[in-house]
């Protein structure tokens, strides 16, 4: 769940502020959250794009840089190999978790950052190949293990430290943040290699309305947003807030700190 809050490029966002519409759109209230059984769908289909996207890259794709600092393509997928890992296995949870402390510790880093590097750091002897060939093998595991956690241990509270300092349900992390990485870093992928993704209403959609009704609560000002592209749809809250038209994927990576954020699009929403 890696950000890059410091990145400043942006691609196709355009914001206008105004204080009337005449489009209502979706009222973002009655967006229903992820539950963990549709979560655990999402998350199975996602394995299923990144996959078939890994298995098309060409051998010098791999060690194209993306938009998260220190990070190829390679290393970005190592991450998520690691995360997919964790989720199929308690013990090399508890080891990740344990090694990530310590790295967090001596490094003086986020509790986040410090389970990234060691994700990437313990698998970074691995080929392309041998990454996509784990993540296809794993997923179905990975799927399984998250989705027959207890509610009473997903009801579990504890603390984060970035990219917000709060506190999350562990089904949160699992359901929500799990999800979203995954989805982003296929996006990071194809953007660094100049590939053209195939969104859709019912997956992609699914996920950037989620993200949508959480923005809008973190902020709880009135807007309309017009997010385009086969991802997207019109949302509302309240009136005469401001009105803000852009690509649906983009505006997801906006909030992600992928790309130069300005007014209400400054409301960190974690990934």
């Amino acid at each position: 769940m890696i950000t890059d809050n410091n990145t400043t490029t942006t691609d196709t966002t355009t914001t206008t502020d105004t204080t009337t519409t005449d489009t209502i759109g979706i009222d973002v209230t009655t967006i229903e959250p992820i539950g963990h059984r549709e979560a655990m769908r999402l998350q199975a289909t996602e394995f299923d794009r990144a996959v078939a996207l890994l298995r098309s890259l060409d051998p010098e794709h791999w060690s194209t840089p993306t938009v998260c600092p220190d990070w190829d393509v390679r290393r970005m997928w190592l991450h998520v190999l690691g995360a997919s890992e964790a989720g199929a296995s308690v013990r090399e949870n508890v080891h990740q978790l344990r090694a990530a402390r310590k790295r967090q510790k001596d490094l003086g880093v986020a509790l986040e950052a410090g389970l990234s590097g060691v994700q990437v750091e313990e698998r970074d002897g691995l080929r392309p190949d041998e990454v996509v060939d784990r993540l296809e093998r794993i997923a179905p595991k990975t799927v399984k293990g998250r989705g027959r956690t207890p509610r009473p241990m997903r009801a579990i509270r504890f603390p984060v430290d970035a990219p917000v300092a709060e506190t999350w349900r562990l089904g949160y992390l699992i359901d929500v943040i799990y999800l979203r990485d995954a989805w982003m870093h296929r996006i990071d992928t194809a953007r660094a290699i100049g590939r053209d993704l195939t969104p859709t209403a019912e997956h992609d959609g699914r996920i950037v309305a989620d993200i949508v009704a959480e923005w809008a609560r973190r902020h709880a000002q009135p807007f309309t947003l017009e997010l385009t592209g086969p991802a997207g749809a019109t949302f509302s809250a309240g009136d005469d807030g401001d009105t803000i038209v852009m690509d649906a994927v983009e505006f997801c990576r906006v909030l992600a700190g992928r790309g130069e954020a300005t007014g209400l699009l400054g409301t960190i929403v974690p990934f």
